[in-house]
């Protein structure tokens, strides 16, 4: 049957398959008690402090509903700023606020928001509305990246961002997420960003896709999206092995943005990070895996 072939045609690619990643990436390598580290970015900015690698600064936590009533006097200090549910999935319920317009909040794609509509937004974080499980949440006010010049020509309004699948602490495939206007300014592939391939050794992109579909430039700004050598590539190549090794955690997704002015930063970390990224780097991530085991396999014992 054609479905058979198919499959036998994806495992001859080296294919990772979600049955595979789930029980021979996430069950062996990522203990259950080292979760709360990865699904909390709170406690992944503060793990990320103690082991010195740079994040975006957190202004402020807003733990329950009673907070909503300061909103105002902390938000008056900082002209931008991002909102994010401590524990969302996806980039669901992040807000991207640029500057101010008399009393209104400038979104990044020029849109105004009302400080009442700013304020129920934070508070359906709160309530769990884009949350892991539904379950009541915290509100992050986190700094805004503001874009390194170097990506402008390729990204589209929004902050690109580079992932790095890191298994048993080296790093095997990694992918550049560029924002489009039709992904509304995320990198979010699903939502129609562009996915780039990156080459680990030199940080070049070498394969592009939008919505699963080869692609060579980006469809608003018409620069070649292929043959771009992503700045700070050993930094980030680095930073992706520490965070790694401190969450103790042998498979995930190291996601880093980089900021005009403090370079590569960690956005956060993932456990369960998608398989996108094969389709990205047009080939399978089981070879790479393998090729780490083999690397790790402990010496005979003497005789």
């Amino acid at each position: 049957m054609f479905w058979r072939s198919r499959i036998r045609a994806l495992r001859a690619a080296g294919v990772l398959g979600m049955n595979a990643r789930n029980t021979g990436c996430i069950l062996d390598h990522n203990p259950r008690g080292r979760f709360p580290f990865v699904d909390s970015k709170r406690k992944m900015h503060e793990l990320c402090r103690e082991i010195g690698v740079p994040t975006p600064s957190l202004f402020a936590a807003l733990l329950s509903h009673s907070a909503l009533r300061r909103l105002p006097t902390l938000l008056e200090r900082h002209p931008d700023f991002v909102l994010k549910p401590d524990r969302g999935a996806g980039g669901r319920g992040i807000m991207v606020v640029t500057g101010r317009d008399g009393p209104n909040y400038v979104r990044h794609n020029g849109s105004l928001l009302t400080p009442e509509e700013l304020r129920q937004h934070v508070s359906g974080i709160l309530s769990g509305l884009f949350s892991l499980g539904g379950n009541e949440d915290e509100c992050l006010v986190q700094q805004r990246v503001v874009p390194d010049p170097a990506l402008s020509q390729i990204s589209y309004q929004g902050t690109a961002d580079i992932r790095v699948i890191v298994y048993r602490n080296e790093p095997v495939m990694a992918m550049l997420r560029l924002p489009t206007k039709a992904s509304g300014g995320r990198a979010n592939l699903h939502q129609g960003a562009i996915g780039a391939g990156v080459d680990i050794e030199t940080g070049l992109t070498h394969h592009a896709v939008l919505r699963d579909r080869k692609a060579e430039t980006h469809p608003d700004t018409g620069a070649s999206v292929i043959g771009f050598r992503v700045p700070y590539w050993s930094d980030i190549l680095e930073m992706s092995r520490r965070v790694s090794r401190a969450v103790g955690m042998g498979y995930i997704g190291a996601d880093i943005v980089l900021d005009r002015s403090r370079g590569p930063l960690l956005l956060e970390a993932n456990a369960r990070p998608g398989l996108a990224i094969q389709i990205s780097n047009a080939r399978g991530l089981r070879p790479e895996l393998e090729r780490v085991n083999e690397l790790k396999k402990e010496a005979p014992p003497r005789a």
